[in-house]
């Protein structure tokens, strides 16, 4: 078993048929696909085993909600292949995205340094997210901060660096950012990215993307670690501006409460950035009016 691609699922038991059809026309059927409910209320179980035998294992994992993050972890824990693709349930893989996925990978591979590859993505129409256009192995960081890549692409990473590097599970918070994650694995390891699109996403009303600022309001923890953690690394002084700012942006969702069961997880910045912290507020601010 090569790719194990997951699927974390709440309340859309109904994109799962489209998805199951996705991966049915796959070309390659080298690939398991775990499938995790965080906790939906809908029929998921019907659903699935509703699905008849195509080629390659289905299986499907179900744990009481807490948020995307943990349903990923749990699928990671579980999977049996040597690459992990992540699959969100309103989206799904051009025919021949695992045969590329694969293909690529055997150029890389036994190379410890990489710990995957990365293809791009794009909307249904065809038309490429953001700015990717690039054929090269670099760091996470690397590709936003000196490559200039934007937009969101298709990180597929080798298991075992995905299970050295699980999402913080935080009391009371049900959100982390992936970019947390993928720029710890950025510190260590470098991607090989490949110029073919291998995934089709477009943004539905109502998903993480529609609401992430009120998302990371919710999760104001989380959300600081990733800024603070952002100051740590090589990238523009703009954008480490607004990783500060962001940092308190957030901070000022954190109410007492939430900072004593979280309080051996809560980040600082180091004081040279204090300085933004009535930018942060001022964000915070404008944030809850929109609310």
């Amino acid at each position: 078993m090569m790719v194990s691609v997951i699927t974390p699922i709440y309340n859309r038991a109904s994109f799962l048929p489209s998805l199951f059809a996705s991966l049915c026309h796959q070309t390659c059927k080298d690939f398991e696909w775990i499938i995790v409910d965080d906790g939906s209320r809908d029929d998921v179980r019907g659903v699935v085993n509703s699905f008849v035998h195509k080629g390659f294992d289905v299986r499907l994992y179900q744990k009481v909600n807490g948020g995307k993050h943990t349903a990923v972890n749990i699928g990671i824990e579980e999977a049996k292949g040597e690459l992990t693709l992540i699959l969100d349930s309103d989206d799904e893989l051009p025919e021949d995205a695992i045969a590329k996925i694969l293909y690529e990978y055997q150029s890389i591979k036994g190379k410890r340094d990489i710990a995957g590859v990365c293809g791009y993505m794009a909307h249904r129409d065809g038309q490429v997210i953001g700015h990717p256009l690039i054929g090269v192995d670099a760091s996470e960081i690397d590709l936003r901060y000196k490559y200039h890549v934007y937009g969101d692409m298709c990180e597929v990473f080798r298991t075992e660096v995905l299970s050295d590097f699980p999402f913080p599970e935080l009391k009371g918070e049900r959100f982390c950012p992936e970019s947390l994650v993928w720029n710890r694995i950025a510190r260590k390891y470098r991607l090989h990215v490949f110029p073919k699109v291998v995934y089709l996403r477009d943004y539905l009303d109502g998903g993480l993307t529609d609401n992430i600022v009120r998302i990371r309001m919710d999760s104001p923890v989380a959300s600081m670690m990733t800024y603070t953690e952002m100051l740590d690394i090589e990238m523009p002084w703009s954008q480490k501006m607004k990783a500060a700012i962001n940092y308190y942006r957030f901070k000022a969702c954190l109410t007492v409460e939430h900072a004593r069961e979280v309080s051996c997880n809560i980040p600082t910045v180091p004081l040279s950035w204090r300085w933004t912290k009535p930018l942060g507020w001022l964000m915070h601010w404008r944030d809850s009016k929109k609310m």
